[in-house]
């Protein structure tokens, strides 16, 4: 089995300052078979470090929709933010990509689609993340294991890493798989490991973004 990373952000994600190449050297170092970069509406980071790492990174994207996020994987064109989530799903769908919805039921992100919205959409997902690392309240991960279950959809673990540290937290473990029909297969025997990051990651993403934003009023 495969430990693979299912949830992580780069630089290219405006609450996170991990650089490309620190990125892919922890990744290696922490003995990754694979990972999805994620980042919040661009595959950039993931197209650069795909080019250094084709055995290692698998192209996502984690899209704000108007009904909240989705993550696409095995994709090759950015889906821009803000259209409807079924466009969304269409999109995904075009590209030959899996459809997965990330922390559906966090109460503490407007992020997250929602149990509501969840549950009208989830006859056409192909996944569920049912363990988020940056979850805060736990009952939140039981809900998106619920809602997996109740849909007979696999579900996954991911960290959604925005530092270093938090990379390869809540990783999956998979048999291997190749492209994105293999790998729908493989999540079928999914075995998601749980450990939660502390509530101080959200700190870091915030302070990213206050960085950023004093580098653009000194630029």
């Amino acid at each position: 089995m495969w430990r693979v990373e299912l949830h992580a952000h780069t630089v290219c994600s405006p609450d996170s300052l991990v650089s490309l190449e620190d990125f892919l050297s922890a990744c290696r170092r922490k003995g990754l078979d694979r990972v999805a970069v994620t980042d919040h509406n661009t595959i950039e980071g993931a197209l650069r470090l795909k080019e250094r790492a084709p055995d290692l990174i698998i192209v996502g994207e984690e899209i704000r929709t108007r009904e909240g996020e989705v993550l696409a994987y095995f994709i090759e064109r950015e889906i821009p933010r803000g259209l409807p989530l079924m466009e969304t799903i269409h999109r995904i769908r075009e590209q030959g990509g899996v459809v997965a919805l990330p922390h559906p039921c966090d109460r503490a992100r407007g992020s997250a689609v929602g149990r509501e919205i969840a549950e009208a959409v989830l006859p056409i997902v192909d996944a569920v993340e049912i363990f988020n690392a940056r979850c805060v309240f736990p009952g939140d991960n039981v809900c998106a294991a619920a809602l997996a279950a109740r849909f007979g959809k696999p579900g996954f673990s991911g960290s959604d890493a925005h530092t270093l540290w938090e990379l390869g937290r809540a990783w999956t473990a998979l048999p291997p798989f190749e492209d994105a029909a293999s790998f729908l297969q493989a999540l079928r025997q999914a075995r998601p490991t749980r450990r939660l990051s502390p509530f101080w990651v959200h700190l870091l993403s915030t302070w990213a973004k206050w960085r950023r934003a004093r580098r653009r009023v000194r630029d």
